[in-house]
């Protein structure tokens, strides 16, 4: 922090940023005490909320009159790992190549955080009528595992916000809709044993078939409809996304564990999706092997109808028609469940994400940072 001041670019807050390895799951205290000091040196008000896990925190940060009703500029502070053995530099060094900044969270989401932190100064210095804040949360690549704890001490932070922005990459083409998640994990425990004598223990593989079997059919099911063609694809789906046990080929395998998830169109709840999967494992019991259930996360679908406010302001200050949906989630919906209107703007692509060398644009850093800027004109309107 030896320099930092107020009048950073948002290429040089990029680079900051990036140099953090705010890996999902990880402690973040040191991204967020950065944060934390360059927000208060340009003038916000800013409250750092541990979140339960005690070694991971969200930030809330606000420009403007907190008792007044205004607009949350949202986004993530964690990235996902960066173990791709392709990357072509150092991934949490951001690196420019021409136009193109590339590192770990260029795109998702530490561009749209970098242009939000550099418009502070300038949004400081209007006279706010409403207040920008801004909520900067951890684990939402698990998830969305750390916002429902910021989202809950809203009450005590501010005024009840009018809307909520959450700057995911979609080209800052602004995003109505989303589809909703629920993931959870199933174990399988039987009798470990000699691979010789399968008649003296419980192999908890063969177990665990039943629960895939009854995921796929559960998918199938789910491609059959109900549909909304807002979405691609037009359906709910589900899928076993991991899966292992046993220990060696000549040991009875005594545990087996699977993780699915679900992604629900909107009107949908992507818990209930699992339902049939909660209750394979019932019979299993009954031929003597133990089942746990362990929900991972989940969050609802965004749906914002398109003559909201916040939707009809997003048409104005980006120039183009929001979307209507994408299927990918986002933190959207979990405000919109308490009663704030979300949509998804932010610089860079979706595709970009999760992959090696990671980019972002200095065109899209520009064009977000002018996209606040006009954000803030309406706020001191």
């Amino acid at each position: 922090m030896n320099g930092m001041t107020s009048g950073m670019n948002a290429e040089e807050i990029l680079a900051c940023l990036v140099a953090f390895p705010s890996v999902v799951g990880q402690p973040n205290g040191a991204i967020v005490d950065w944060i934390r000091t360059y927000a208060e040196g340009c003038g916000a008000s800013v409250t750092v909320l541990p979140g339960p896990e005690g070694d991971r925190a969200n930030l809330f940060a606000t420009i403007g009159p907190a008792e007044v009703p205004g607009l949350i500029l949202s986004g993530h502070m964690d990235v996902v790992p960066a173990g791709e053995p392709c990357w072509s530099s150092d991934p949490f060094v951001l690196r420019r190549e021409g136009k193109r900044l590339r590192g770990r969270g260029a795109s998702d989401m530490k561009g749209f955080l970098a242009c939000a932190l550099a418009a502070l100064p300038a949004l400081a210095a209007k006279p706010l009528a409403r207040p920008v804040h801004f909520a900067f949360s951890y684990d939402e690549e698990a998830g969305c595992q750390g916002v429902p704890h910021l989202i809950a001490a809203l009450p005590g932070l501010c005024a009840r916000p009018e809307g909520c922005i959450v700057g995911e990459p979609s080209g800052l083409v602004a995003v109505r809709g989303h589809k909703g998640k629920a993931a959870a994990r199933i174990a399988v425990r039987g009798r470990a044993g000699h691979s010789s004598r399968p008649d003296l223990g419980l192999n908890a593989i063969h177990a665990a078939s039943a629960v895939l079997a009854a995921a796929v059919q559960r998918a199938e099911a789910l491609a059959r409809g109900p549909f909304d063609t807002r979405f691609e694809p037009p359906y709910s789906s589900l899928q076993v996304g991991r899966i292992g046990g046993g220990e060696a080929l000549n040991i009875i395998p005594e545990s087996c564990v699977l993780e699915v998830e679900a992604r629900a169109i909107a009107g949908v709840d992507p818990e209930s999706l699992l339902l049939p999967l909660r209750e394979a494992p019932a019979a299993l019991v009954a031929l003597g092997f133990r089942t746990d259930w362990t929900p991972l996360s989940a969050y609802p679908a965004l749906a914002l109808s398109a003559e909201a406010p916040l939707a009809c302001l997003m048409r104005e200050l980006t120039g183009h028609e929001p979307v209507a949906a994408v299927s990918y989630g986002t933190e959207a919906g979990l405000y919109q469940a308490a009663g704030i209107d979300a949509i998804i703007c932010g610089p860079g692509d979706i595709a970009r994400a999760h992959k090696a060398d990671e980019y972002i644009e200095t065109d899209e850093l520009a064009a977000c940072l002018r996209l606040i800027e006009a954000l803030g004109e309406r706020m001191a309107a």
